[in-house]
């Protein structure tokens, strides 16, 4: 979802912040350090229609959170060089870079990410991810402990069906959506022109590679 049309999600997202990112509970049995320290929190949750054999087959917590920790210090290195991420600009970088982050992801199947897609873009058909950023001011990030990146809706069936069609391991597809995912999260935007793609499939090249995964362009 790009930054033009994330506003139509914000009412899906703000229902879940309280139940989901403020539950000390659940922070304690999602939290997991990454090697530079850092705290990340990753609540993976689905549809009843996804089993829990497609969950632990294709989305085991431990390389989400291995995805998502090394987008998150590609960025921080990027920051240090003068990035300004376009939803968080309003943030202090060293706070950005010292509160842990916590990411939403939900498994949904092919009718519900239909209507998703029609509710929030006002397209008919299932799409792969749709990215809802959690759009707070910068001074209720500042009181956080944890900063919230967003929630990020996945299409299972539409993931595979691209898989096989690009020819990709539809592990390596996961990993490349959810990093594309996390940059929406943050306020890149591939659709506002050629040289923001370019940027954004820059970051994606480099992240993948970094976890040893191949570039999904070629």
């Amino acid at each position: 979802m790009s930054p033009a049309e994330h506003n139509n999600a914000e009412n899906h997202l703000n229902e879940n912040i309280n139940s989901r990112f403020n539950n000390d509970e659940n922070d304690k049995n999602l939290a997991a350090f990454n090697t530079n320290g850092s705290l990340a929190v990753l609540d993976i949750s689905a549809a009843d229609s996804i089993d829990d054999e497609i969950l632990d087959s294709f989305y085991p917590r431990e390389k989400l959170l291995k995805v998502m920790m090394a987008t998150l210090d590609n960025i921080d290195e990027h920051i240090n060089h003068g990035l300004t991420l376009p939803y968080f600009a309003d943030v202090d970088a060293e706070i950005w870079q010292e509160k842990s982050k916590a990411l939403d992801i939900y498994i949904i199947d092919a009718v519900e990410g239909q209507e998703l897609n029609l509710e929030a873009r006002g397209k008919d058909y299932a799409t792969n991810i749709l990215s809802y950023p959690s759009d707070l001011p910068a001074a209720i990030i500042g009181l956080m402990p944890t900063l919230p990146l967003g929630e990020l809706i996945v299409c299972h069936a539409v993931v595979v069906r691209e898989a096989t069609e690009q020819n990709k391991t539809v592990a390596q597809h996961i990993s490349h959506l959810l990093i594309h995912g996390i940059l929406h999260l943050l306020g890149f935007d591939h659709e506002l022109g050629q040289a923001e793609q370019d940027e954004m499939e820059r970051f994606e090249i480099d992240i993948l590679a970094g976890l040893g995964l191949p570039n999904p362009y070629f």
